[in-house]
């Protein structure tokens, strides 16, 4: 007989609405103390958790196989998966619940990272390294800056996850020892990365990074594809979108303004070029977003 698995935006709420938040943050007794310390299975469909273990024990429940939780430990899940927790009454920590449209990578995109994020992991974290101890104290702050109203909220929320994500998947890489070392068309990809955050103002085309990693563009395209699914082209566009997204946010600037420091010399090209990738205008966009932060 096949068993029911009920889906939550926070576990035992159903609003049956738009989600209105981005980002939750809660600690972890206070809503397993209501449940008997147990969160019986069950799934989000557009929510990515990240767990942080301070003290207590527990398991981790992913599908039909659970898994011991020693602190301090990260558990990473992603949306759609069925999960649930068993957690001992001594438990401490925070979870955080997120809109996985709002990662910097889409769980399941064929990037390094977007594969991690599909599945789901708990990480160990050794307090002596210094990659877990700066995560441990970001989660902490992360914690802190939600429960705060302070300028600048949203941003450093959104960093502090980036931050956390990657410290994360770079510790559990760390810990599998099956995990195969960067391959050239990684080493590629990086570059590539690097080479985009610094030029992406000056809208160079893919012939320029081709040329600078020391490939042909069709070459480059085919790492890219393999990589990412997408082309040279779109993660240029992408990184424009995402870095019009957080001026749009994060910051008083007009559109006209923005438009500018972008590279874009006519606002209203920029505004068709943000069309066309984010399917908004950029004022809807800000509005729109602006007011989904407002509520988190």
């Amino acid at each position: 007989m096949t068993r029911y698995v009920p889906t939550y935006e926070l576990y035992g709420e159903t609003s049956g609405k738009e989600p209105d938040f981005w980002l939750h943050c809660e600690t972890i007794p206070s809503r397993s103390s209501l449940h008997h310390w147990e969160i019986k299975l069950h799934r989000h469909a557009s929510f990515f958790q990240i767990l942080y273990i301070d003290a207590g024990a527990g398991d981790a429940i992913f599908g039909d196989r659970s898994h011991a939780i020693q602190p301090p430990a990260v558990v990473t899940v992603p949306p759609g998966l069925d999960h649930g927790f068993r957690f001992s009454r001594d438990i401490d920590g925070i979870v955080i619940t997120m809109l996985s449209a709002n990662l910097s990578h889409l769980p399941s995109d064929r990037s390094r990272l977007g594969e991690w994020l599909a599945a789901p992991h708990l990480t160990a974290l050794d307090p002596d390294d210094p990659d877990a101890a700066y995560l441990m104290q970001s989660l902490k702050r992360l914690g802190e800056e939600y429960r705060s109203n302070r300028s600048g909220r949203s941003e450093l929320l959104a960093s502090y996850v980036a931050l956390a994500l990657r410290l994360t998947a770079r510790i559990s890489y760390q810990e599998d020892i099956s995990q195969s070392p960067a391959d050239e068309n990684e080493q590629r990809m990086e570059q590539l990365t690097g080479l985009i955050q610094r030029h992406f103002r000056s809208h160079r085309p893919a012939s320029f990074y081709a040329r600078e990693i020391g490939v042909s563009p069709t070459h480059l395209n085919r790492i890219v594809r393999s990589m990412t699914g997408r082309t040279a082209h779109d993660l240029i566009a992408g990184k424009l979108v995402d870095e019009a997204k957080r001026e749009l946010v994060f910051t008083l600037a007009s559109v006209q303004e923005i438009s500018y420091r972008l590279g874009f010399a006519d606002p209203a090209y920029f505004s068709r070029f943000f069309l066309k990738h984010a399917g908004e205008t950029p004022k809807d966009w800000r509005k729109r977003q602006k007011s989904s932060l407002e509520r988190a």
